[in-house]
């Protein structure tokens, strides 16, 4: 079956996401091209939609993805896979601010590094960073994993709830309330399940695995030293 090529250049966003919906629907796997790095491409994408974007991707590529497996060949500005609830997202560059942000399942793999708060209040699902996660990456995350393979910025995992974050290699800070624990083999044997798949599964990794220290689920508000640490 031939893919589906759309083109985008200076097109209304709304005709080329007409497109591409119609090209799901019928099956097809898409190629987008001529991306100019234009913002809110492929939002909403159907499950079992196969999409991949030459070039690079502008902000909230593929938010809201219910379940479209999804290549963007290098790099994607803010909010890329934002509030998707299924599917998986490759990055094969650089992936800008709040990667993931409010996800709540599925999976995003970055190539590169992120930048800040990647996974900033997600619920669910997997991201995967090869390189550094930017500052205050995990900034209030309720749930999922953020797994991070070149270490992370400053004030990481600040004001965490019950999300994880993974790291190897240096770590610049941590932020309000989270903790460096050591992990269990059970623990590190559901890491190397999300990330066998992918081929960067590595018995010999050093992992800190971050998690709240819960001081800020339960504080009296008179209570400066608890919450005035930000």
């Amino acid at each position: 079956m031939s893919d589906v090529v759309i083109d985008v250049g200076k097109r209304p966003i709304k005709e080329v996401h007409q497109e591409i919906l119609a090209a799901a629907e019928a099956g097809k796997s898409i190629v987008v091209t001529n991306t100019l790095s234009r913002h809110n491409l492929g939002v909403g994408l159907p499950p079992g939609c196969k999409v991949r974007f030459e070039g690079s991707v502008g902000y909230y590529c593929c938010g809201l993805n219910t379940g479209a497996q999804v290549e963007i060949e290098r790099n994607a500005g803010w909010g890329c896979g934002e509030a998707m609830s299924e599917g998986h997202i490759t990055i094969g560059g650089y992936a800008g601010m709040s990667v993931g942000a409010a996800m709540l399942g599925g999976t995003i793999h970055v190539k590169g590094d992120s930048g800040p708060r990647a996974g900033v209040a997600m619920k669910g699902g997997n991201i995967i960073v090869e390189g550094k996660i930017g500052y205050q990456s995990g900034f209030m995350a309720h749930g999922g994993k953020i797994i991070a393979l070149g270490g992370a910025g400053s004030s990481c995992a600040d004001a965490l709830w019950e999300g994880e974050v993974w790291v190897t290699g240096d770590i610049e800070d941590l932020g309000v309330d989270a903790v460096v624990t050591e992990p269990t083999a059970e623990q590190v044997a559901e890491v190397d399940a999300i990330l066998d798949p992918l081929g960067l599964k590595d018995t010999s990794r050093d992992w800190r695995r971050i998690i709240a220290g819960q001081r800020l689920w339960y504080f009296e508000s008179r209570d400066a030293k608890a919450w005035l640490m930000i």
